[in-house]
């Protein structure tokens, strides 16, 4: 059995093979590296917003537009389109007038098909984006590390705290589907040393954590209300989501 330490590391080089497409290897993982893998999703989510600023700064001669488009489509293509998807399917399966049954959201939630409200809040939330990041200007760079960031410690956070809602997962996210309180306050602690790293205003730092944190709340409410848990979707739409929540304290506030 792999001394728990080292089972910790070896989760960091998991977490960048669940969310990205770069071939990191190293597999197979045990369920337990796995498990850590969770805690390390904000650090490796501010690995891919580090790629993206890079990308910004080298197409800011092209101009704004084009540098903040150029910047979220190199997190699009690194990741897969990952977190996009599971915003597309929750948006489907939870939006429209009529509320749902459970067994119809998992249904719809399963069905590779696009729907209209999966297209509207794809396009919304990609349009804002980039928007904001072109708002933010000079601190694009620093933006994009944060948002990839600190997006990713609601969707640990709904991990730990709400029980897993799909029947008959797939190996890969069985062994994901749930994070521990150890897991959590690692996901925490990257946080809060990429707030503390790039951001030199308290108030913004407060307003950031405690936007994610009321996000968090609204989502674990809505998603227990609806579906009695979380699936793997859900947990892309809530990145998605504090994406575009952390760029708007920003631009309103930096």
């Amino acid at each position: 059995m792999a001394v728990a330490p080292w089972a910790a590391l070896r989760g960091i080089r998991a977490a960048t093979l669940f969310l990205t497409r770069i071939p990191v290897g190293g597999g197979p993982y045990t369920a337990v590296e796995w498990r850590w893998a969770s805690g390390w999703f904000p650090l490796v989510g501010a690995g891919i917003g580090a790629i993206a600023a890079g990308t910004w700064w080298v197409a800011s001669p092209l101009g704004p537009g084009a540098a903040a488009v150029s910047a979220v489509a190199v997190t699009v293509l690194i990741t897969g389109a990952f977190h996009e998807d599971g915003l597309a399917d929750t948006a489907d399966a939870l939006g429209g007038g009529a509320i749902q049954s459970p067994d119809r959201i998992r249904e719809i939630l399963k069905d590779s098909r696009l729907g209209t409200y999966g297209v509207v809040a794809l396009i919304l939330v990609l349009l804002l984006r980039v928007t904001l990041v072109h708002r933010l200007g000079s601190s694009a760079g620093a933006g994009l590390v944060l948002s990839h960031g600190l997006a990713r410690v609601p969707p640990v956070a709904l991990k730990t705290w709400l029980p897993y809602a799909t029947h008959k997962p797939e190996a890969r996210s069985r062994d994901l589907a749930e994070s521990g309180v150890a897991e959590f306050v690692l996901a925490l602690a990257c946080g809060a040393v990429l707030v503390l790293a790039l951001i030199d205003d308290l108030v913004t730092a407060i307003s950031l954590c405690v936007a994610l944190g009321v996000l968090g709340l609204v989502l674990a409410r809505t998603f227990m209300r609806r579906l009695g848990g979380y699936t793997g979707d859900f947990l892309g739409a809530s990145e998605q989501l504090g994406e575009v929540l952390v760029l708007l304290v920003l631009a309103a506030l930096v």
